[in-house]
């Protein structure tokens, strides 16, 4: 397990579901040494935490800063036309690559971009995710050779730093949830990416729920609110460097491909 696995471990063990087992687990262990009191408090506590936290008024308020934030980046965006259009991964999005292929379709950009690589703990039994994005972008009507796989990143800013390797200084419609494009956008001018913000997959409005569900916890808002608050950790804590994948060469076919042609750079 090299460190990179381990950093993304713990870092998501400080958010709920996985903080709350954190939480009773140690909890217990305190219990088991004497310490009873001190242990069910920290086991309430984080139970309290994860069920405050599924409250859908609660995912709202903490994911609207981060979508206000997108709404003015795309608003300032012009509609076209770019040379490419990119897709960030992120644990298999539909919403994100549907998008893209709307705006292909629309004439955005002539060529999209999908940026994944594979976590898998034996990367010969599965696939990047760029490549599961690539089908299905295909399944939608955009032609297998307008499509650009980058499948060697593990994160959003390898993500970044690798399209960056691609597309040069070359401008591109950046396509991600909008809860992620704020720092998406940071990352991408760390790495001097010339970024414009085309988000998707906003949360549904309360008003067109009943009324009834503004308070009822759920797991998706607490998804939403787990997700809101990973970027807000990233936004005020990561300042890692902005750099390519180790194994990423922008002109490799393997790295970097579009049914088999080279793909670096764009023109």
């Amino acid at each position: 397990m090299n460190g990179f696995v381990i950093l993304k471990f713990l870092s998501h063990l400080v958010l709920p579901p996985a903080s709350m087992a954190l939480g009773f687990t140690v909890g217990a262990v305190l219990a088991f040494v004497g310490l009873r009191r001190l242990g069910l408090a920290l086991a309430l506590l984080s139970a309290f935490e994860t069920l405050i936290l599924s409250v859908p008024l609660v995912s709202r308020t903490l994911v609207a800063p981060l979508e206000r934030y997108a709404r003015e980046e795309a608003a300032q965006a012009a509609p076209c036309c770019y040379p490419a259009i990119v897709v960030l991964g992120g644990g298999w999005n539909d919403l994100r690559i549907l998008h893209a292929a709307h705006l292909y379709k629309r004439g955005v950009a002539p060529r999209i971009i999908v940026s994944g690589g594979d976590l898998a703990a034996d990367p010969a039994a599965a696939r990047p995710e760029a490549e599961d994005m690539k089908r299905l972008l295909v399944l939608v009507g955009v032609p297998a050779d307008s499509i650009t796989t980058e499948d060697a990143s593990r994160n959003t800013a390898e993500n970044i730093a690798n399209v960056r390797e691609i597309v040069g200084d070359q401008p591109v419609a950046l396509v991600t949830s909008a809860y992620h494009m704020k720092r998406a956008l940071n990352l991408a001018r760390r790495a001097r990416l010339d970024a414009y913000a085309f988000p998707t997959d906003f949360a549904p409005r309360l008003a067109s729920r009943p009324v009834w569900d503004e308070w009822l916890p759920n797991v998706s808002d607490l998804q939403l609110s787990a997700a809101s608050l990973w970027e807000y950790l990233g936004i005020t804590f990561d300042f890692r460097a902005v750099e390519p994948t180790p194994t990423f060469h922008s002109g490799s076919p393997s790295s970097a491909s579009s049914s088999g042609a080279q793909a670096s750079p764009l023109h």
